[in-house]
């Protein structure tokens, strides 16, 4: 298997708390910076997603945090697509500092709204895949 998608991200000192880590919403942002540079890398953009008729929605996910990040740390974060059947897709993404020490795991599930429907698309893969110009990148 291939390393997965990442993306660097420097921790800013407004997005950390008065213990001077940073804030727990701020890795929801990091993992949601990195899906959207994921679908950019695959050739979809939010625009072409909405146009399909089609928006993703967030279910459910979860955060373990494993070490604390101070402003100016460097890292990655990795988003890696899990597909299975049904309406629902899972993604894995692990917020690690350049010397490798990992600081958060994140796990997400999420789907396809229909957005005239408003009820979840059977196969979201399919839409990605018919929109993606690079769905190897979403691991299709």
């Amino acid at each position: 298997m291939s390393e997965p998608f990442s993306v660097p991200v420097t921790v800013r000192g407004y997005e950390t708390d008065v213990q001077g880590h940073l804030n727990q919403s701020v890795y929801l942002n990091y993992a949601e910076h990195a899906r959207w540079s994921l679908l950019r890398a695959a050739g979809i953009s939010q625009s072409a997603l909405i146009g399909s008729g089609v928006g993703p929605v967030a279910l459910e996910t979860t955060i373990r945090y494993k070490r604390e990040l101070l402003a100016g740390d460097e890292v990655e974060v990795t988003c890696a697509f899990a597909w299975g059947e049904g309406k629902t897709f899972r993604i894995e993404q692990t917020v690690r500092k350049t010397d490798g020490t990992v600081a958060a795991e994140i796990t997400a599930v999420g789907g396809l709204l229909d957005l005239k429907a408003r009820k979840l698309v059977t196969g979201p893969q399919e839409y990605f895949r018919k929109l993606a110009s690079e769905p190897w990148v979403l691991g299709l």
